[in-house]
């Protein structure tokens, strides 16, 4: 808001608007592959790090000192807003989100409370502390996508082709409309709050929408997703969607309120590009299998990438999705000194 990070090369290329230096971040960069992460985490539970503002800022700092990144991207979980509304629950070691009791009918749905803005309080320290540190380097807050959202309350946990998520959403529309317009409404104020302490830019997750068809994605999830992103109406920042699976569905993500689209490392960008009419910034999409490969591999693959996304409006280089957590950290400096000097 107060314009420190509007020359950035990240928000401008977010803008349309390409810089003459590319802008590269990770996916997951604040987390399990460095060092100093597994320092500071030790003995603290994830849910418990996330809440605790010190901590959380102290993560999200770390890759940008260690990587010369061109953003931060907020430490946290896309839970997070899930629990702060009262819904128990725990993230398994090894698992992922965990919820014992799932919701799987229209009562289930109905003792779901809404996020309280105060319940917000550590997540606007956090994000405080990381702008006053990070001067003219733009803050990425995030969220879950309601349908990401919905599928992890549904399922109880993580699933690869979220059927009992799936059949809700046939079985009993009524029921599935209220589920994801709740998760919306959390995600939603989880966005909004980061931003409003200071995040310059937005993403939403949807890491579960590739297991739908385009036309259930079109009529009975992307409405949603446009709710949560109509939570920051009034706040004049960046929106990234990033989905996985999500290629037959790119043209219809602009219409949500995305104004940069995250593409996983499926489809090449030069294709991504062509899809969405040439006329969307893109980010990505570099394989993350490749971060285990030769440097010579490495280095002709981020070249690639960065050849494809020439013709876009504006790329932001990333990952396809996020970094594994046994990537060399080294291997992670020398891409963005080698997007850098492109």
């Amino acid at each position: 808001m107060d314009g420190r990070t509007a020359d950035s090369r990240l928000v401008r290329a977010a803008r349309a608007d390409r810089p003459q230096t590319l802008p590269v971040w990770f996916m997951r960069q604040a987390g399990r592959s460095l060092p100093e992460y597994r320092e500071s985490r030790a003995g603290v539970a994830m849910l418990d790090a996330c809440l605790d503002p010190a901590l959380a800022a102290e993560i999200t700092l770390q890759p940008v000192r260690r990587h010369g990144v061109d953003a931060a991207v907020f430490f946290s979980d896309i839970v997070v807003p899930v629990l702060l509304a009262g819904v128990d629950v725990k993230i398994v070691p090894g698992r992922g989100p965990v919820i014992d009791e799932p919701v799987r009918s229209a009562a289930d749905i109905l003792r779901l409370r809404p996020l309280e803005p105060e319940a917000l309080a550590p997540i606007s320290d956090a994000v405080r502390i990381v702008v006053d540190e990070l001067g003219s380097t733009p803050l990425i807050g995030f969220g879950g996508a309601p349908y990401t959202l919905a599928s992890y309350l549904v399922e109880g946990g993580p699933s690869k082709d979220q059927l009992r998520t799936r059949a809700l959403m046939r079985t009993d529309p009524h029921a599935w409309s209220a589920l994801l317009n709740w998760a919306a409404d959390v995600t939603g104020e989880f966005l909004r709050a980061q931003v409003l302490a200071g995040a310059s830019v937005v993403q939403l997750f949807d890491s579960w929408a590739g297991s739908l068809s385009r036309d259930d994605y079109v009529r009975r999830v992307s409405p949603h997703s446009k709710r949560a992103f109509q939570a920051l109406r009034g706040l004049e920042v960046p929106r990234i969607h990033f989905g996985l699976g999500m290629g037959e569905m790119l043209d219809v993500l602009p219409g949500l309120g995305a104004d940069v689209v995250g593409i996983d490392w499926r489809l090449p960008l030069d294709e991504a590009n062509r899809r969405l009419g040439g006329a969307v910034p893109l980010q990505g999409n570099i394989d993350a299998a490749f971060l285990s490969a030769p440097w010579p591999l490495v280095e002709r693959h981020v070249r690639d990438v960065v050849e494809r996304g020439a013709d876009a409006p504006a790329h932001i280089v990333n990952l396809g999705h996020g970094v594994p957590p046994e990537t060399d950290p080294t291997v992670l400096t020398r891409i963005v000194e080698l997007v850098h000097a492109l």
